[in-house]
């Protein structure tokens, strides 16, 4: 039966609303102008739908429909798979809204969850069918819970992998206040032997999926970044957490900061602002990549005042982009994530947009990134590609991504799990 896209919405909409666990999708066949399977694009495939998965792809003429199954016309659009967030806070908000330390002392759990809620609405829509969320920023395991509403069906949004506290050494996180008072910390403080086994542990058992660790940051509130934890500390981290089948990922901005989560074997670098080629260089022998995190940069440079277009580049942004091109040319594998949170959830392709338009990223390169690419670096074999057996978590834009990523801001469909999310 064919049907177009806006009869079927109130019948997906009412499938998406039951708990996943609770009946099978029904079957469908989306017929869109071409797809892009994750590594390249297919003028006139179609792809079929049965539960949660994808069971078929290749030229419409060849995909016949099930008895019982719907087929979606989709002229004029791109079918790809769910996009990837690599890098996102969905319990914050925009730092020009809300200051991070006033976020962290001021807003309850309870806010926070509500607005994270939202959050999640506007990611899913957004395209974005999966996030790596590293660090819920002092709102505790709250991210477990919002990630088991979602798997649930309880609320809708994207696939979480989530790294709960995150871990910080003893003193060099925040919030810090002059006062010296003992404040709510943003991370979960360790150290030595058995305060990370400990911390690890915890992590884990309380549905960590991922742990992540401030290799470097700012000791005093006007100091640069320095390194935190030591060779062995970072070493032991990565293999309590590995021995429990967990990555661990590494806020890092200095180069000997990213040195040492390298030489421990994390499986991804955040930010890397001072990132050399010698570093970079280590990175690739050592199968280690880098998410830059260039919008969130952009983000909070504006928010200091730089008004972009008008003035010059701040030296923060011009040394980013300095740092950006000696990993591209390096050939680190790069991941794909913005750091969402410090700027609006849903609007998480600026960091891709930024990519191609200011940092000489070539387009296919970064949608392969925000599909296959993020899926292979995560460790997420399930998702990221169309291919039969891979999760029904697909969208379809206007336009052809492969030529122009601002074509993926026009979003006509979203399916998570072979349910209709968003038309």
């Amino acid at each position: 039966m064919h049907r177009p896209i806006h009869y079927l919405l109130a019948f997906f909409l009412l499938a998406a609303s039951v708990d996943s666990g609770a009946q099978t999708p029904t079957p469908i066949l989306l017929r869109p102008a071409a797809v892009f399977d994750g590594e390249n694009l297919h003028p006139g495939w179609a792809v079929l739908t049965e539960g949660d998965k994808i069971k078929a792809v290749g030229p419409a003429a060849q995909l016949q429909a099930p008895a019982g199954a719907h087929t979606v016309e989709l002229p004029g659009l791109t079918l790809l798979p769910g996009l990837i967030e690599g890098h996102s806070h969905l319990l914050l908000h925009p730092y020009n809204e809300t200051s991070w330390n006033d976020q962290v002392l001021q807003e309850s759990e309870a806010l926070r969850v509500a607005r994270a809620t939202a959050h999640a609405r506007a990611t899913l829509e957004a395209g974005f069918t999966t996030v790596r969320d590293l660090g819920s920023e002092g709102a505790g395991y709250a991210d477990v819970g919002l990630k088991q509403a979602i798997d649930r069906g309880l609320i809708p949004g994207p696939r979480m992998v989530v790294a709960t506290r995150a871990l910080v050494a003893t003193g060099s996180y925040g919030p810090k206040l002059l006062s010296g008072f003992e404040v709510p910390q943003g991370a979960q403080e360790a150290d030595g032997v058995d305060g990370i086994i400990r911390a690890v542990r915890e992590q884990i058992g309380k549905g960590a999926d991922v742990i992540k660790v401030y290799a470097d940051y700012r000791w005093g509130p006007n100091e640069p970044s320095r390194p935190t934890f030591t060779q062995d500390e970072l070493n032991l981290i990565v293999q309590t957490a590995r021995s429990a089948g967990r990555p661990v990922v590494a806020h890092a901005s200095t180069p000997e900061g990213m040195r040492r989560a390298t030489l421990a074997g994390v499986q991804t670098i955040e930010h890397g602002d001072a990132g050399t080629p010698e570093i970079f260089k280590l990175m690739k022998q050592r199968g280690v990549a880098l998410c830059p995190t260039v919008a969130a940069g952009d983000a909070t440079s504006q928010y200091r005042g730089w008004r972009k277009g008008q003035d010059p580049e701040p030296e923060r942004i011009q040394q980013k982009k300095q740092t950006v091109k000696a990993a591209l040319q390096s050939g680190v594998e790069l991941a794909i994530g913005g750091d969402v949170g410090v700027f609006t959830h849903g609007d998480n392709l600026r960091e891709a947009e930024l990519l191609v338009q200011e940092y000489g990223f070539p387009t296919l390169q970064t949608l392969r990134g925000l599909t296959a690419g993020n899926a292979r670096i995560f460790q997420l074999p399930d998702r990221g590609r169309i291919q039969p057996g891979l999760l029904a978590d697909l969208v379809a834009v206007a336009g052809d991504p492969t030529k122009d990523i601002k074509a993926l801001r026009q979003v006509r469909l979203v399916v998570k799990g072979g349910v209709v999310a968003k038309e």
